[in-house]
C-alpha cells in the first residue's frame, strides 16, 4: 500500500497586511473575521478596527455617607441613594426617607459653604 502525501498550499488574503503585520511583530493580538470571499473564492482575514475610548468618565465622588445610603457628586449631577427594607412598614419607611433627605440636603449645604470659603 502506497500512501501519497500532498502538500497543500492555502493562501489567506489579509486586508491592510502591512499594518497588521506590524501589530503582530509588536506582540499584539489581532481580532477579526476570517471568511471565504465570494468574489475571489479565497480565505480573507479582515481585522476589527477597535480603538480605546478617548476619554474616561471620572468616578462619582462621595459627598456624604447616609445611614441607609449615600450622596455622591458626578460631573453633572448630585445623586442620592436610599435603601430601606420593606418589612419596616410604610410609616417607618416614609419617616426614614424624610430623615435621610434632610440629612442629604444638609450635607449638600455644608459642601457648598466649604467650597465658597
Amino acid at each position: 500500500m502506497l500512501i501519497i502525501r500532498q502538500k497543500m498550499k492555502k493562501y489567506i488574503y489579509i486586508l491592510n497586511a502591512l499594518e497588521l503585520m506590524s501589530k503582530l511583530y509588536a506582540g499584539k493580538r489581532l481580532e477579526g473575521v476570517l471568511y471565504i470571499d465570494e468574489n475571489t473564492g479565497g480565505l480573507t482575514f479582515k481585522a476589527w478596527n477597535r480603538t480605546a475610548p478617548k476619554y474616561r468618565r471620572r468616578k462619582d465622588e462621595l459627598v456624604h455617607q447616609l445611614e441607609t445610603g449615600w450622596v455622591k457628586e458626578s460631573s453633572e449631577k448630585f445623586k442620592v441613594f436610599i435603601s430601606v427594607y420593606k418589612k419596616l412598614g410604610l410609616v417607618r419607611i416614609m419617616d426614614i426617607i424624610d430623615r435621610e433627605a434632610k440629612e442629604a440636603k444638609g450635607a449638600l449645604f455644608d459642601k457648598e459653604l466649604i467650597e465658597g470659603i
